[in-house]
C-alpha cells in the first residue's frame, strides 16, 4: 500500500481518500499545500488502496489493510479522517482497531450504502467497464462538486479523462463494487472514541441522510454544509479548520 508522508508535527493525523478514478497520489502535491497551514502541528499520512486488488475487495477488506498498514508504520492513537469510501473505511477501522485512532473526522460519509447512492455507483462503474474516460470523470465532477465549480473544472475533468489507463479502469471498478453491501451499523457501538461527521445537504452520492444517520446513531457532533456538494471536505473553505479544531481540542 502506497502512501504520502508530510508534516513535521508530533500528532499523527491519517487521511483515506474516498473512491477516484486515478490514486490520490498523483495530486499529491495539492494535499499537501491543501495541508500546509497545519503542517507544523501534524505528521501526515496520506494512505491509498492496496496495490494488487483481488477480483473481490471489500470495504471491510481496505479498512484491515488499512489498519495494517498503520500498524506497519508504527502509527496509534491518530487523527483519523475518512471521505466519503474513506470514511466507510475509517468508521471500521475505528470500531475494529480503537487503539490506533484517538478522534475520528468523517465527510460525507455513510455507515451504509444508501438506496439512492447507487444509481450513480452503477453509472459510474458502467462507464469504467466501457472504458469512457472523458464521460466518467465529467460525471464523476458533475456529482461531487457544486455546479458553479464543475463548470469551472469541466475542461480539466475532461483532459483528465482522456489519461485514464485501462488497468486504472479495471481498479476504480474493483473498489466501486467493494461499496456493495456495505453495512457497518452493528458495528457503530464499538466505537468509543470523539467523533465529528460532516456533510453537505446537496450531496448527489451519498445523500444528507448518510451523514445524519451516523449522528444520530453514534450521538456525536455534526456539521452540515450547503451548497458545497458531496465534495465538501475539499470546497468548503472551513472545512479542514473545523477538523483540526475538532482534532486538537481538549
Amino acid at each position: 500500500m502506497n502512501y504520502l508522508k508530510f508534516g513535521t508535527g508530533r500528532k499523527p493525523f491519517v487521511l483515506i481518500p474516498g473512491l477516484s478514478i486515478q490514486s490520490v497520489l498523483n495530486m499529491g502535491d495539492a494535499v499537501k499545500n491543501a495541508f500546509r497551514k497545519y503542517e507544523n502541528d501534524f505528521n501526515f499520512y496520506l494512505i491509498d488502496r492496496r496495490e494488487d486488488l483481488p477480483p473481490v475487495y471489500t470495504v471491510a477488506d481496505m479498512a484491515r489493510d488499512t489498519a495494517e498498514k498503520m500498524k506497519e508504520l508504527g502509527l496509534k492513537d491518530v487523527c483519523l479522517f475518512g471521505a466519503s469510501q474513506g470514511g466507510m473505511i475509517a468508521m471500521l477501522i475505528a470500531a475494529w482497531y480503537p487503539e490506533l485512532v484517538k478522534k475520528l473526522v468523517l465527510g460525507s460519509t455513510a455507515c451504509h450504502v444508501l438506496e439512492e447512492g447507487l444509481p450513480v455507483l452503477n453509472n459510474w462503474i458502467r462507464l469504467a467497464q466501457e472504458k469512457r474516460g472523458v464521460d466518467l470523470y465529467v460525471n464523476f465532477g458533475e456529482k461531487i462538486y457544486p455546479k458553479t465549480l464543475f463548470e469551472q473544472w469541466k475542461r480539466l475533468l475532461e483532459a483528465a479523462g482522456k489519461g485514464v489507463e485501462n488497468e486504472e479502469f479495471e481498479r476504480f471498478v474493483i473498489l466501486a463494487k467493494g461499496t456493495y453491501g456495505f453495512d457497518a451499523r452493528p458495528e457503530l457501538s464499538k466505537i468509543k472514541c470523539p467523533v465529528l461527521v460532516m456533510g453537505s445537504e446537496d450531496d448527489a452520492v451519498l445523500g444528507a441522510e448518510g451523514s445524519r444517520e451516523i449522528a444520530r446513531l453514534l450521538g456525536c457532533q455534526i456539521h452540515m454544509y450547503k451548497d458545497y456538494g458531496h465534495a465538501c471536505y475539499d470546497t468548503a473553505p472551513d472545512f479542514k479548520e473545523r477538523m483540526v479544531k475538532f482534532f486538537i481540542q481538549k
